[in-house]
């Protein structure tokens, strides 16, 4: 049982952060910001703060039980810390929002620009952008956060650079993992793929994506299931065909599903967009 309700329990938690040293603003993501949630759904929480002034040690000294991390610890990347903690009987990810940061992304997003970033537990990585959709979908809960729509120059650049990646992984797979029989590495290939295109399709349409937990659901590309079960009759010398036919299934199935995304906006899918999209 919990000692206070929904709303208690995030006034609560919202006036513990934003009283946090150099925290400017605190939003409230995931599923229960955008009113997706059910009861078991943790509460994902974000502080922003400028430069060097937030400190994760404060944070610590809360009190709330948990692992707090420091910045950086997640990768240094976008995504560049946290803490995973358990406040009245609730779990409660608070996420590190450099905002010096965050108004980089989001004047390279408006130019049609982003870097692509790996993150542990999401099988495609992350588009840098991820910060500039957190605050188009996001609540905020304290203080004043930009609510910027989906740029035009990004919406005509992403879907090529997501498509990029997944033509060159089938590919590669095509090459290398099918005319060996290794069912593992295609069975790979296929998902990571199938995710880059729901990118690839999210963003033609404009859509902000902060995780890919509904992703293929959102993108059309939930058949990919169908493909990756296929796989586990793929064996003996008849194995190198069958890969073969899964990955054109896949194929078939991603382009279908970006070109019907992006018929009415103009892509550019290169090898040297996903390159960039690297660096």
């Amino acid at each position: 049982m919990h000692a206070m309700t929904d709303e208690a329990f995030l006034d609560h938690v919202a006036e513990r952060l934003a009283a946090l040293t150099g925290v400017r603003a605190v939003t409230l993501g995931g599923s229960r910001g955008q009113g997706t949630h059910t009861p078991e759904s943790d509460w994902d929480t974000a502080v922003y703060y400028r430069g060097t002034a937030f400190d994760p040690d404060e944070l610590r000294a809360v009190g709330w039980e948990g692992e707090v991390f420091g910045l950086g610890e997640w990768g240094g990347g976008v995504f560049n810390g946290g803490a995973w903690l358990t406040v009245d009987g609730r779990s409660v990810d608070v996420h590190y929002r450099d905002l010096d940061v965050v108004e980089r992304e989001l004047a390279e997003a408006e130019a049609g620009r982003f870097r692509w970033e790996p993150l542990m537990f999401h099988l495609a990585g992350i588009p840098s952008y991820l910060l500039v959709a957190e605050l188009g979908v996001n609540r905020v809960l304290h203080g004043e956060l930009p609510r910027p729509d989906y740029p035009a120059a990004l919406r005509a650049a992403a879907p090529g650079v997501w498509l990029g990646r997944a033509r060159m992984r089938l590919a590669y797979a095509r090459a290398n993992n099918a005319p060996r029989g290794h069912r593992t590495e295609v069975a790979g290939a296929l998902a990571v793929a199938a995710v880059e295109a729901g990118h690839a399709v999210l963003a033609a349409r404009g859509e902000w994506v902060t995780n890919e937990k509904r992703l293929l659901e959102r993108g059309g590309l939930r058949g990919v299931d169908d493909v990756l079960a296929a796989l586990a009759t793929a064996a003996g010398d008849d194995a190198p065909r069958a890969l073969a036919a899964a990955l054109t299934e896949a194929t078939e199935l991603i382009e279908a599903a970006v070109a019907a995304a992006t018929a009415t906006i103009t892509i550019t899918a290169t090898t040297t967009a996903t390159a960039d999209a690297d660096h």
